[in-house]
């Protein structure tokens, strides 16, 4: 027995079996396991950094939404310690959280059709909840910028999306209420009759509440979908089931101004947890390539604000060749051909837990990204240095400052042109087939 489950069984006082990691969660682990005849979710903060006023905020709120009608997970216990960091237990619902199956498996094909509608409705009842105390109480535009200058790492298409986002913000609207912060879908429970469960509250804030009607129509939580609300329906059947349930919904500008923003925002966050690899504090293969899915939501952005339009382009790696020999005096097959089969073997390769086979399909990706980048690292660079230099900056830093400073305003139509064509580089390398997904 492990001491995780050890813990476990002590503090719930039965006998602990299953006990496996799931995937995702990226700031906290999320383990399934059953005690005492009840099937069970433990949430738990890395050991590397406890949280427990969060911890306790997060049950807290579970617990306020259920008050509230929201369906959420019943909480079973939560505290400071177990096993040496912070911990929340509760409930392990019936459904299916992995979007490509709520989107795509015949399972779900009855209840996809109201699922937008059915999801307005629950964040209406979510928005009369009850606040907690500790609940973080910001202006959004404020602290997503403060967030993303703490990286020092100037990028044009965020300085686009700032300036955007500060001319055409809409006067308060004067709604408060406890916002979720992350409601979309991979954090809802979905059953073959409805919607099960709210999940993974950990960025629950005080706000206006079209900010999560906006993160719900985000193109990233859309996962390839034509329908802009989750992937499941239409703006005006998800604003549909808000006003049937008794909540206000925002004018079309404002949802269209919090879609904006919360593209911006993931962009940022991305980037956030992709730091903690580059600090060297977490090695893990899927914040690595979370870094190179950044570009992902730059291009998100230049669609939200109508400055790109999907493009298809070829994966360069379909008329690569992968035997090809490397330079003398090396044999073959040489590095292309080596990286090709170590990301088959991950793919082949069986792993025990969904977990691991979650790791084997990053790691595999990341190889393709690597792969691609040989291919075309030199060109990209040389390109990019030239379409700087004929907007006479030296570098992004330089283009970014132009774009905030408005210095380069009359050549507004040259800047989009140069950010569009470095996005479309990047995405050409970490992932081509994301530029032709439908805005």
């Amino acid at each position: 027995m492990t001491a995780l489950e050890s813990a476990l069984a002590a503090r719930l006082g039965a006998d602990v079996t299953g006990l496996h990691r799931l995937s995702g969660g990226a700031s906290r682990e999320t383990w399934s396991f059953d005690a005492g005849g009840r099937a069970l979710i433990l949430r738990r903060d890395p050991p590397s950094s406890p949280d427990p006023d969060a911890m306790a905020r997060e049950a807290a709120l579970l617990a306020s939404a259920a008050r509230a009608g929201v369906p959420v997970p019943s909480l079973v216990d939560h505290g400071d310690d177990l096993a040496g960091t912070p911990f929340l237990i509760m409930e392990r619902l019936s459904g299916e959280t992995i979007p490509r199956r709520l989107l795509r498996d015949d399972a779900f094909a009855a209840v996809r059709p109201r699922l937008a509608r059915d999801l307005g409705g629950v964040l209406a009842r979510l928005h009369t909840m009850e606040p907690v105390p500790g609940l973080p109480d910001d202006d959004p535009l404020t602290a997503i910028t403060a967030y993303y200058e703490a990286f020092d790492e100037p990028r044009p298409s965020v300085e686009l999306a700032l300036r955007w986002l500060r001319e055409n913000r809409p006067a308060a609207s004067g709604r408060r209420a406890v916002v979720h912060g992350d409601f979309r879908n991979g954090n809802l429970m979905i059953a073959p009759d409805g919607v099960a469960g709210v999940l993974d509250w950990e960025l629950a804030h005080v706000g206006d509440p079209a900010e999560d009607l906006g993160w719900l129509c985000v193109k990233a939580w859309r996962f390839g979908s034509p329908h802009p609300a989750g992937g499941f329906g239409s703006r005006e059947d998800l604003l549909a089931g808000y006003a049937d349930a008794g909540g206000t919904p925002p004018a079309p500008e404002e949802l269209r101004w919090w879609e904006v923003y919360g593209t911006l925002r993931w962009t940022i966050l991305c980037r956030h947890q992709a730091e903690r690899f580059l600090s060297g504090s977490d090695t893990s293969i899927e914040y690595a390539v979370l870094g190179r899915k950044v570009c992902e939501q730059e291009h998100d952005m230049l669609l939200a604000l109508g400055l790109t339009s999907p493009v298809t382009v070829e994966d360069p790696l379909a008329a690569a060749p992968g035997t090809a020999a490397g330079p003398a005096p090396h044999d073959r097959p040489g590095a292309s051909a080596l990286i090709d089969a170590a990301g088959a073997f991950l793919l082949e390769a069986e792993q025990p837990d969904e977990r691991l086979r979650f790791h084997a399909r990053v790691a595999a990706s990341a190889l393709r990204i690597a792969r691609r980048e040989l291919l075309l690292g030199e060109a990209h660079e040389a390109a990019h240095a030239a379409r700087l230099a004929k907007l006479g900056c030296a570098s992004d830093a330089d283009l970014a400052a132009a774009i905030r400073e408005g210095t380069l305003d009359d050549r507004r139509e040259e800047v989009v042109a140069a950010i569009r064509a470095s996005i479309v580089d990047k995405l050409t390398v970490s992932n081509p087939h994301h530029l032709a997904l439908p805005g």
